[in-house]
């Protein structure tokens, strides 16, 4: 005697590590992000419509555990994502998360998946978006600071999203940058290895900074930053981690997510607590020019926020419609009849002990 299968509505399509490596290579690493930035536009676009709250945090001193959830009203997305910096030394990855994506409607979840890999694209994605409104026009060469699991995603999406073509890679491990060298190799992208952040940023009219110690840093100092420049600042993520000097700060127009997370975990917390910031959705939705002139510093203070990763749902729940590999998983209890949760325990039992 068979056992019973899973209910109809007891299935949710998931999307493990392995699927999702094979979705990357399916649809190109260039195509996803290009496709990942139009989302995270279009949600910035209608802003107002989403739940905001800043993440919910659980520090320690080696890190932080944290769960970022939005809502548009008909769905609801949340993703559970940690940092730890010194993860590497055991051999495990500073950044890990999954994601969830639900029906309001009913609040059974539509999509559970991985998003490491995911939200190494979408944080890519928006890096490259934002500055798609506010690097100097004509920008060709990108100095990459942090060389570690983002700094690809970050140097292919601002290639295809802003068009540079030129990279200039910096790190205080010279073995992450040979390793970001190397996998950038034949992607399109002159790459110069440096020794130095000093040496980076020349000629460079875009700067990444994106290092991972849980500090207070100053990987860029005032007198490296001169006029007319982007900077997409994406390391400091929490209270107590910062990579900009405070002068920069000063000295730039200052374009954020959402400003009472960024006061809390960007680069803003050294400022006072009403320095005048831009929300990014309000450049994407034409209520503020973004760049103004030449010699204007912009600085992206990114940290990451839940709408991105709804984003992220969204698209992918989409690719999976369109035929992209995932496998169904048993995760909700489906009784025959919903008031009878207990009973349909006991009928398993019975099955099991006559099979």
């Amino acid at each position: 005697m068979p056992l019973p299968a899973p209910g109809p509505m007891s299935l949710v399509p998931f999307v493990s590590v392995e699927a999702m490596m094979k979705i990357v290579l399916e649809q190109g690493i260039e195509r996803m992000l290009i496709d990942l930035a139009r989302y995270i536009e279009d949600d910035f676009r209608r802003w107002e419509q989403f739940d905001k709250t800043p993440r919910i945090a659980a520090h320690s001193s080696e890190g932080v555990i944290e769960l970022m959830p939005t809502s548009d009203g008909r769905s609801y997305g949340f993703k559970y994502v940690n940092g730890h910096p010194r993860n590497f030394q055991t051999g495990r990855q500073t950044v890990t998360a999954f994601g969830v994506l639900s029906d309001v409607e009913t609040g059974y979840p539509v999509l559970l998946t991985e998003m490491t890999i995911l939200t190494a694209l979408r944080t890519a994605a928006t890096s490259a978006l934002a500055a798609k409104h506010l690097a100097p026009k004509g920008a060709k060469v990108m100095a990459m600071i942090g060389n570690g699991a983002q700094s690809e995603f970050q140097c292919l999406a601002f290639k295809a999203i802003c068009g540079i073509d030129t990279v200039r890679l910096y790190d205080i491990d010279p073995k992450a940058t040979g390793k970001a060298a190397r996998n950038l190799a034949g992607k399109g992208l002159a790459v110069v290895p440096c020794t130095s952040a000093e040496q980076a940023i020349e000629g460079a009219q875009i700067i990444t900074t994106c290092t991972a110690d849980k500090q207070y840093a100053t990987i860029l100092t005032d007198n490296m930053v001169g006029s007319g420049v982007h900077i997409n600042a994406i390391g400091g993520d929490c209270p107590g981690k910062t990579e900009l000097h405070r002068d920069i700060l000063t000295r730039s127009d200052i374009f954020v997510e959402y400003s009472a997370q960024t006061r809390i975990e960007g680069e803003i917390q050294q400022l006072d607590a009403d320095h005048p910031v831009t929300e990014i959705w309000q450049v994407l939705a034409g209520k503020n020019p973004g760049r103004r002139d030449d010699k204007q510093i912009t600085l992206f203070d990114s940290v990451g926020f839940a709408t991105e990763d709804f984003s992220a749902l969204r698209y992918l729940k989409d690719l999976l419609g369109s035929g992209a590999g995932h496998q169904m998983l048993d995760l909700l209890a489906d009784p025959d009849d919903p008031r009878d949760l207990f009973g349909m325990i006991e009928r398993y039992g019975k099955a099991v002990a006559a099979a």
